[in-house]
């Protein structure tokens, strides 16, 4: 019977060790969830003041597409970011800045990616800066949106420069002689249902002078 009591203990020691690590392991958890929950407050906190950063920065690329851009800002808990919606004849193009914790929100991610379709030219789709919760840069985050929104707009104006994208896209200027980009025309003519593309005023003005002439 002793051998058999001393099993009975040492069976009683394991499921009280057990208990104690199931006891350990939830207040972990509990001080876990705690704090990153304290971290969320503080990634609000945080992003609240970098509103002075991105905002004028997001706001001076809209402008300067006027028109030709929808943007739609999204905020999410734990989450911000704008869509770009850019109009061009030549291809759908799809701009996204978004900032968000990693998972244990001890770091900012900031992200770009740019999704343009049909995509017939190489382009950086895709980038990512992380800061430090406790260590964010706001002068570096600055420049980090300088830097992509510098691309961006070098990738707009390369995309309407390509070959292969204004295929189909390309007008003559019937007195110039001249092929430029439909877009690009100075001044345009109905003739007959057909519309007549001219690269300035000069040239319309020159062309209706000879239809004149011919009556």
């Amino acid at each position: 019977m002793a051998t058999l009591s001393s099993l009975m203990d040492r069976i009683d020691a394991e499921f009280a060790a057990a208990d104690q690590r199931v006891t350990q392991l939830k207040t972990q958890k509990v001080e876990e969830f705690q704090g990153r929950q304290q971290r969320l407050e503080q990634f609000g906190q945080i992003l609240k003041g970098l509103r002075e950063v991105w905002r004028p920065r997001l706001e001076a690329l809209a402008q300067k597409f006027g028109e030709r851009v929808d943007v739609q800002p999204h905020v999410e808990p734990g989450r911000r970011s704008a869509s770009f919606a850019f109009q061009s004849d030549l291809a759908r193009i799809d701009l996204r800045f978004a900032v968000a914790p990693d998972p244990d929100v001890r770091t900012l991610v900031f992200s770009y990616d740019l999704e343009i379709i049909p995509i017939l030219m190489k382009v950086d789709s895709h980038d990512e800066t992380e800061f430090p919760l406790d260590a964010v840069d706001k002068a570096a985050i600055g420049k980090w949106f300088d830097d992509r929104i510098v691309s961006f707009v070098k990738t707009y104006l390369s995309l309407h420069e390509n070959q292969y994208y204004l295929k189909g896209h390309m007008v003559e200027d019937p007195i110039a002689k001249v092929k430029f980009p439909k877009y690009a025309a100075g001044a345009t003519l109905d003739v007959n249902g057909k519309t007549l593309y001219f690269i300035d005023d000069s040239t319309l003005r020159e062309f209706q002078a000879k239809q004149s002439a011919k009556k």
